[in-house]
């Protein structure tokens, strides 16, 4: 998953969010800003029994739940899969590159230009470049 500080950079530089089931957001300035959360369909907890015993409690919705919130007050943590859609005809390949401080490059074309953009995981790596594709021209 992405940092907050990226997902930041990736909203502020325009990039537009539909929410749909799977999608990974976080709430900040609501005094939830630890915890991360999915669009889904339906609540699944899970819950410890006497002996050990876990259950899958499926709920409509919990206690504490609000009752709306608009999505433009949530910050969109966006998948491996949905940055390299972003990215579109531009992508040109993923590297892994091994050493002291392994991380993974992200190959595009911009313009008539290749470009890398690298981070320690492939998602950062993604967003890095979609942020340069946001922000190219």
């Amino acid at each position: 998953m992405i940092s907050r500080q990226l997902a930041t950079d990736l909203r502020d530089a325009g990039l537009a969010w539909t929410p749909s089931k799977g999608d990974w957001f976080v709430i900040p300035d609501h005094g939830l800003d630890e915890l991360e959360f999915v669009v889904s369909d339906m609540v699944v907890e899970t819950r410890r029994m006497a002996f050990d015993r876990q259950l899958l409690a499926f709920n409509g919705t919990t206690e504490w739940a609000m009752d709306t919130l608009a999505a433009s007050e949530a910050l969109w943590l966006p998948r491996e899969d949905q940055l390299r859609d972003v990215l579109g005809e531009a992508f040109m390949g993923l590297e892994y590159i091994p050493g002291e401080a392994p991380g993974y490059a992200v190959s595009m074309l911009l313009g008539d230009t290749e470009q890398r953009f690298v981070d320690v995981d492939v998602e950062s790596a993604y967003a890095r470049a979609v942020l340069g594709l946001l922000t190219y021209g």
